[in-house]
């Protein structure tokens, strides 16, 4: 005799398992981690820190 199987169980063991395969995709599209956001972030501040230190100062008056 056979063993019984609980679809109810399958089903639901199947849906977490593609769940958890989606997730794993977006995070290897999206995902980065939270030093990796800190320091673009950094190195986006230092370039306009750059930048600003490169602009010419215009005169109101002239």
């Amino acid at each position: 005799m056979s063993s019984v199987t609980n679809l109810n169980q399958f089903r639901k063991q199947k849906a977490r398992a593609e769940k958890r395969a989606q997730g794993d995709a977006n995070a290897a599209k999206f995902g980065r981690s939270k030093a990796e956001r800190q320091k673009a972030e950094a190195e986006e501040r230092q370039a306009e820190r750059r930048l600003d230190g490169h602009r010419l100062e215009r005169d109101p008056e002239a």
